[in-house]
């Protein structure tokens, strides 16, 4: 099996690159840089081969993804800057990544009969209520310009394919880039307090466990929508706070606060984002670990931990 990952810069494209270079894969990375662009280390991302693909732009898609006729392409690039996204100057560039970016990969799929996965996200829902959101429940009401294009390349993966795995997740968090666990850490060194929302509610996905769960996606046929983040019951940014400063052993503060009383979002967040993930062991996919578990591995593979 072939396979082509957008977005081997970032988080989750990483690794899944090193998932596939386990399992015996042929994969090939891509991203918007003339060359790989992520962290450097003993990963297959600085061995597999790689294409620099700007997703934006039919041509280079359809060129790049007819040279490497691949069975498969693991989407993962994406604009993820979500309060930037919000800049009037910055929308039609977000809407050209999210949506006509993600159309342009899902029609050469269509015309070389590819699978494709793509990487959406709970924010294509409005947050409201507390019921867990069921992967195929299509009550679409984004809040903010990120969730919107997100749902606009949802749909263009589903209108153009029959072939496709669209698998929504959240508060994401892994070795390549920017995330919540090391902004936090960073945060809590250098604060005695810290402020934390406590009131929007969902699970942490360790890229690393996801990278497992969509390569065994992409070994079967069973094809939809899915929800994948870690078990563990579900939490408030708040709750993730105090596990990620108890587990490296930091002392710092940490005090609830409203999404209001913190007030510094530029987009507005959905305070409810539970995935309902039940779909995932019905079709015999497993359960991704828990978040706590995560947690102390993640913390372990970037030394921060007690030990």
């Amino acid at each position: 099996m072939k396979v082509l990952v957008t977005g081997v810069g970032g988080q989750l494209g990483h690794d899944v690159m090193n998932e596939l270079a386990k399992r015996g894969y042929e994969g090939v990375g891509s991203d918007i840089a003339p060359a790989y662009a992520g962290i450097a280390d003993k990963s297959a991302v600085t061995t597999m081969p790689y294409v620099q693909m700007d997703i934006t732009d039919p041509a280079a898609v359809k060129a790049v993804l007819e040279s490497v006729k691949p069975d498969v392409v693991v989407h993962c690039a994406a604009w993820t800057a979500v309060d930037l996204a919000e800049d009037e100057d910055k929308r039609d560039k977000v809407r050209a990544i999210n949506a006509k970016g993600t159309e342009n990969i899902a029609l050469v799929c269509k015309a070389l009969d590819a699978k494709m996965v793509y990487i959406s996200t709970d924010y294509v829902f409005d947050g409201q209520g507390e019921k867990p959101w069921e992967a195929d429940c299509k009550d679409y009401k984004p809040l903010n310009v990120y969730g919107q294009t997100k749902l606009e390349g949802e749909l263009a993966v589903s209108g153009n394919l029959e072939k496709y795995f669209i698998v929504r997740i959240a508060w994401v968090f892994g070795l390549n880039g920017k995330n919540f666990i090391k902004t936090m850490l960073n945060v809590g060194r250098t604060h005695d307090t810290v402020r934390v929302v406590n009131d929007q509610i969902g699970t942490p996905t360790y890229t690393l466990d996801l990278s497992r769960l969509l390569v065994d996606m992409i070994e079967t046929d069973k094809y939809g929508y899915y929800h994948a983040t870690n078990e563990g019951g579900f939490i408030s940014w708040y709750d993730f706070t105090k596990e990620i400063y108890r587990q490296a052993g930091l002392t710092t503060n940490v005090l609830p606060v409203t999404t209001a009383e913190y007030g510094l979002s530029k987009a507005a967040r959905p305070f409810n984002s539970r995935l309902d993930k039940s779909k995932l062991v019905e079709a015999g996919f497993k359960p991704l670990p828990t978040w706590q578990d995560a947690l102390s591995r993640y913390l372990k593979e970037i030394g921060e931990t007690l030990a």
